[in-house]
């Protein structure tokens, strides 16, 4: 019996030292970049929690993140290993299966809940995985913990922007508060002010993000677009040159500089930043329409009118900026039946376009001998936008005076 023991015992170590000398070669041919081989050495023995755990370190080290998962999710058959289902958990983030990822972290976190770097992984996931309810409390529990984190309190806001039940400024500024540099949370209290039409404050963390990073894509805009609001043209056009350079694929800085340039009256330059952004976005009809514009201008009315028509064909947006321009360009052309129906349509795609429903019904008046078309667009007019434009309230007040009178003295009331 003793005898059977010891040659038991034998065995047992022989068959470690054999697997011992195993992976020692793995390792040695893994660690000069032999993975293949290193992977065919670990093929030849038994399975094991630890084999499958090599073998998952050197999936993972090529970025093959499926089978690394795999084999981590192997070797956890095998034994319970911390280590490993941490592992595990990157990989499945790798993979974007970050639901899996997630229920590793609840499940460490249930025996072990001080973990906070864990904690702060898990409540990023559920940012990702658009659960607020549960992100919330998450960083609450973070922040108790270490108020001095300014990560904590930046997520915070945007699980709470996420949940869309409480403003997220006031978590975006105590992550400001606790770091000045904080660019993400800068840049979103910027967009945020901005959205409240707060122009200071928008103003002061644009310039405070830009003074971090001038580069910065989003709050160049954001004061590019302050700047064309402001008609401060001049200022803005460094400002999407620079833009230009960073990004030659976006259409923002082009569209911009166009549109720049048109208000500055440099009409030359703005037509080659459209015909530009015409070759960059074929589908995007502003380009056409302020080239119309420009047309217009100079009095080019064939070039204005093909302009205007492309833009009603390619917009898939309102075109009431089109449709009014070719009403503008017909009625140059002596063409004011045209020009009617152009105005029309104008109004049917943005019936809140006050000067689109004032020249209809303008020309109405001075095309038809029947004023009271006219006279309906002007009741029209007067019912929905009265005080928007003084001068013009007080022309179509008049008009409905005046066309009152006339069908008056002919015998009929008009209401």
């Amino acid at each position: 019996m003793k005898k059977i023991i010891l040659f038991l015992c034998i065995g047992a170590v022989l068959k470690v030292e054999a697997q011992t000398s195993t992976f020692s070669v793995s390792d040695s041919l893994f660690a000069i970049g032999r993975y293949k081989m290193a992977l065919l050495t670990l093929d030849k023995m038994e399975a094991s929690f630890l084999s499958n755990v090599k073998k998952a370190n050197i999936y993972e080290a090529i970025d093959n993140f499926k089978k690394a998962s795999e084999y981590y999710e192997l070797a956890l058959t095998f034994k319970e290993d911390y280590s490993t289902k941490l592992k595990l958990a990157k990989n499945y983030r790798s993979l974007k299966q970050s639901k899996k990822a997630i229920v590793i972290y609840e499940e460490i976190l249930e025996k072990d809940s001080l973990n906070l770097v864990l904690k702060y992984k898990l409540g990023k996931l559920y940012i990702i995985n658009k659960k607020p309810e549960k992100a919330i409390p998450c960083f609450k529990y973070l922040i108790e913990n270490d108020k001095t984190n300014a990560n904590y309190s930046y997520y915070l806001a945007l699980s709470y922007a996420l949940n869309g039940k409480r403003d997220p400024i006031n978590s975006l500024l105590d992550t400001y508060k606790k770091d000045s540099l904080h660019l993400k949370a800068i840049a979103r209290l910027a967009t945020s002010f901005n959205k409240l039409n707060d122009v200071d404050s928008m103003h002061l963390f644009t310039g405070k993000g830009l003074a971090i990073n001038k580069n910065h894509i989003e709050l160049n805009k954001l004061k590019v677009n302050q700047l064309y609001k402001d008609k401060n043209y001049k200022e803005a056009i460094p400002l999407l040159l620079n833009l230009d350079t960073i990004d030659r694929k976006d259409t923002y800085s082009t569209s911009m500089l166009g549109r720049m340039y048109f208000k500055l009256d440099s009409l030359d330059k703005a037509k080659k930043y459209f015909n530009k952004l015409y070759a960059m976005d074929r589908e995007n009809f502003k380009a056409k329409t302020f080239l119309g514009h420009i047309a217009m201008i100079e009095e080019d009315y064939t070039t204005a009118t093909f302009n205007y028509m492309m833009a009603t064909y390619i917009g898939k947006e309102k075109r009431d900026e089109e449709y009014f321009g070719l009403g503008n360009v017909f009625l140059k052309k002596a063409q004011p039946k045209q020009a009617l129906k152009a105005y029309e349509e104008a109004f049917k795609e943005n019936r809140r376009n006050y000067k689109v429903l004032y020249q209809w019904a303008k020309l109405s008046d001075d095309y038809y001998k029947d004023k009271k078309i006219a006279y309906k667009l002007y009741i029209k007019y007067i019912e929905t936008f009265y005080e928007k434009d003084l001068v013009i309230d007080a022309f179509v007040k008049r008009r409905i005076k005046d066309i009152k009178k006339e069908y008056f003295i002919k015998g009929e009331t008009l209401k």
